[in-house]
């Protein structure tokens, strides 16, 4: 009969590549070739039980189970050879004071990288690192941050709102448009001194171009205390920007408004031949105090948020934002 010429012919051919197979990897090869579930020989014999006729069917399934089993079993027993003259090689074959190779399993994202640094730096000057949601209600978001009703930043266009009411945080529910609202949170349920940073990613609908993101990762700081300074806040973020960016990088400060700092300024670096903003900063409002319960006649305090983003691009000589989350290999490669 063809059919179990076939079968004898495979199982000749199966048990001769196995006698031949020298290492572990040949031996894989030759169970692809033979047993393999995708492209592998016996896939055709398969096809052959299926052509067979009624009578037929018996003796060419028993043969096929046959063939399949003794294939198996042979290769079995030529992995365990194959393991037993390896493990029985001398030890001479190998120095076992060189160092061994440790595979790499991926690295860490830029933007990963830059917020690990970001902790230890302000951790060094003396920060706590606190934790805050992204989902907010409109009060920790815009309200207790004397950012009216009637302002232009809450204009739905320009703030993710994704609930109109919740069970849990009441009001109209949105992804946080800036870290501010940690401090809120931080201040309410901390009395002074209060010396934080917050660090995680906020929502804005912006347009997308080599600057911009509708998401990317703020840091915010907070200090509060009885004779907290301005000076003392230019003094920080002097420190922080030449501690991660080097000595010799150009920063200035800029007069500015923010509804929750009294008076503001933003802070820009000096990148090539321009200037790129890199957040925002003031002194606490005292309307921002009298929201947590604080006495603005007794302390006062400083806030800066600033986009990490940019601070890695300067930091790694990126030259457009959209680099870092269009997930490509080669580019995150490089770090």
């Amino acid at each position: 009969m063809d059919i179990l010429t076939s079968f004898d012919d495979f199982q000749s051919a199966a048990l001769s590549a196995i006698g031949r197979a020298g290492s572990p990897e040949q031996l894989e090869a030759v169970r692809i070739e033979f047993l393999g579930q995708k492209n592998g020989r016996i896939r055709d014999l398969q096809k052959l039980v299926g052509q067979a006729t009624g009578d037929q069917k018996p003796l060419v399934g028993k043969r096929f189970n046959e063939v399949r089993t003794a294939v198996t079993a042979e290769l079995e027993a030529r992995q365990q050879q194959l393991e037993a003259s390896k493990s029985s090689s001398p030890v001479s074959d190998f120095d076992v004071t060189l160092p061994g190779d440790r595979p790499v399993f991926g690295r860490l994202h830029p933007i990963s990288r830059t917020i690990t640094e970001f902790r230890e730096l302000m951790g060094r000057f003396g920060f706590t690192v606190v934790e805050g949601p992204e989902l907010e209600d409109e009060r920790h978001n815009f309200e207790a941050l004397n950012i009216p009703e009637d302002h232009p930043a809450r204009d739905p266009l320009d703030n993710f709102y994704v609930a109109c009411a919740s069970a849990t945080l009441g009001g109209p529910v949105l992804l946080r448009s800036q870290t501010s609202t940690v401090q809120i949170r931080t201040m309410e349920t901390t009395p002074p001194p209060v010396r934080i940073v917050s660090l995680g990613r906020v929502y804005r609908p912006d347009t997308i171009d080599a600057t911009h993101s509708c998401m990317f990762h703020q840091m915010e700081g907070l200090m509060v205390d009885e004779h907290v300074t301005m000076a003392q806040l230019k003094t920080v973020l002097s420190l922080f920007a030449r501690s991660f960016l080097g000595p010799d990088v150009e920063i200035r400060f800029r007069p500015s408004f923010f509804p929750f700092t009294e008076p503001s300024v933003e802070v820009d670096v000096k990148w090539g031949d321009h200037w790129m903003e890199i957040g925002g900063a003031g002194m606490v409002d005292p309307n921002v105090f009298k929201a947590v319960g604080y006495d603005p006649e007794k302390v006062s305090g400083f806030a800066f948020g600033l986009g990490i983003e940019r601070f890695c691009m300067k930091h790694y000589g990126v030259d457009d934002i959209r680099r870092f989350y269009e997930n490509d290999v080669r580019f995150l490669a490089q770090f």
